[in-house]
């Protein structure tokens, strides 16, 4: 196994010894203060950002929540990518407070569903953020908040001490928040490590399209970049293009990229190229032969896949520096995470079956929020149930399918469960389901279907905006079908698989 460096309490075996006292504003704040911590790209140039001046920026913003929080109070970060976006979330951490990654996308019907679950006090955000979050919460000036004084010390916390809540897609009901500890960024550590084939090379330097209000941007790029000593890329595109890609690359020095398969797709239907890479790394469902191979002709390098989910992330990737991807397969098991494929009973199988995770895996949760039930019904004994379906070849796990009904969309994972809440409260809709359509670029875009209530009538753009202006903007149906009746069961829940079948198919009753 690679000897994994700046990863404390990982043992040579891949078992954990975390340490009592654990701070993931420390772990990200723990390079010499000359060293670049972020290459901010979100202004008119290029501003290096060192170590040394994101401490004295996080400092701001925690002597800022000194007094105004108690330990475990929740605060909202409402930033896109910025050099703020990050000072915020390790200041709150560095407080003893417990981050709140907040989307600039959510229209306000998101926002007040996450912001008053989670009982955030106040946010963290900039001008845009505020225009957006109206009363629901007090907005702080990110920017003006942080300006002065001196050195703010570190709350005392442990592994498990709450650290964020990150919301999920929100698959039954409405989205789940997921709390973690101060262990989450050490659990995510070898397994970004490995997906970038071992990152850390000199040179090295970080970047990933997605939003640092996803796990997938947070903890898979931002935090364990800057605990690494690897310079990250702060860039805010308003929309992904091919073109702004590779000029970012090549202005930024990007060597290393977490690619949504959205983003690569997009990259390979336009022939694009970029042949500075060192690695490239990619997750949310299994690329097939045809993409790794375009990866290794227009990218210059294996891309390797890695698999998790907000609960317990970063747990199985491919490593092309240690051993041969395999097609349709996630990859193996990362160090310090024990991996099944488990029978309804929880045992361990052979055969197909549900993809879990063994408890004492750092980055796994510590309990959904105020959901004791939903918490315990995640667990099949000492496994965490993903909710996906996979077997095992030899060492290597394969992607079967999802359980459940979430819907991967340009990256994104959505839950049908908040766009039908919404769309009910629509004046003209009597009832909705809402399911994946298979797309060759997006995986799946979201499709409605509808029953207008008797005598009324609205149309698909109708419907369309009126989801936009209340949640994310990738949430909305892209497409509408109006039917008679849905698919009921004699209980009265909607049957998702004819739906699914139905939008496969391509028709429509």
């Amino acid at each position: 196994m690679h000897e994994f460096r700046n990863i404390p309490g990982l043992r040579a075996d891949g078992s954990w010894d975390l340490p009592k006292r654990l701070n993931m504003a420390a772990q990200c704040l723990a390079q010499p203060p000359e060293a670049v911590a972020l290459i901010d790209m979100t202004g008119p140039g290029r501003q290096d950002i060192t170590y040394g001046a994101l401490t004295e920026m996080t400092d701001g913003l925690a002597r800022y929540l000194l007094g105004r929080i108690q330990p475990g109070d929740r605060v909202g970060v409402l930033l896109s990518q910025s050099t703020w976006c990050a000072a915020a979330h390790l200041a709150i951490w560095k407080a003893g407070g417990i981050s709140v990654p907040l989307f600039k996308l959510f229209k306000r019907d998101a926002l007040a569903s996450r912001a008053g679950d989670a009982g955030v006090r106040f946010v963290f955000t900039d001008a845009e953020g505020a225009g957006l979050l109206g009363d629901l919460a007090e907005a702080v000036m990110a920017d003006s908040a942080g300006i002065g004084g001196g050195p703010v010390p570190i709350a005392e916390t442990t592994p498990g001490t709450p650290a964020v809540l990150i919301y999920t897609s929100g698959t039954t009901g409405s989205p789940k928040g997921a709390l973690h500890g101060h262990r989450l960024l050490t659990g995510h550590l070898p397994g970004v490590s490995i997906s970038h084939d071992h990152l850390g090379q000199e040179g090295d330097c970080l970047w990933t399209p997605a939003d640092w209000a996803w796990i997938g941007g947070l903890f898979d790029v931002l935090m364990p970049g800057l605990a690494l000593g690897v310079p990250v890329v702060a860039a805010r595109l308003d929309k992904f293009t091919p073109e702004a890609c590779a000029e970012l690359i090549e202005q930024a020095g990007v060597r290393n990229i977490f690619f949504p398969p959205t983003a690569l797709r997009m990259l390979k239907a336009a022939g694009q190229g970029l042949r500075a890479l060192r690695s490239v790394a990619s997750g949310g469902e299994p690329l097939g032969a045809e993409m790794l191979a375009w990866g290794r002709r227009q990218l210059g390098v294996t891309i390797n896949e890695f698999y998790g989910q907000t609960e317990c992330n970063m747990v199985a990737s491919s490593c092309a520096a240690d051993f041969d991807p395999r097609p349709g397969c996630i990859g193996k098991a990362v160090p310090g995470h024990a991996l099944a494929v488990i029978d309804e009973a929880g045992n361990p199988t052979t055969g197909e079956g549900d993809v879990a995770i063994r408890r004492g895996s750092a980055s796994m949760l510590l309990e959904y929020w105020n959901r004791p039930e939903e918490t315990a019904a995640k667990f099949r004994g000492d496994w965490l149930v993903t909710g996906d379906r996979g077997i095992w070849e030899g060492d290597y796990l394969r992607f079967v399918g999802r359980e459940d009904d979430v819907i991967t969309s340009g990256g994104y994972r959505i839950g049908p469960a908040e766009i039908e809440d919404c769309l009910l409260t629509h004046p003209a809709v009597a009832t909705v389901g809402v399911v994946g359509k298979p797309d060759p670029l997006r995986t799946e875009i979201v499709k409605a279907y509808v029953v207008l209530k008797a005598g009324s009538e609205a149309s698909e753009k109708e419907l369309q905006d009126y989801v936009k202006d209340r949640l994310a903007h990738y949430s909305y149906p892209r497409e509408v079908a109006f039917l008679d009746a849905l698919p009921m069961t004699v209980t009265g829940k909607v049957i998702r698989k004819e739906l699914k079948a139905l939008a496969a198919g391509g028709m429509e009753r």
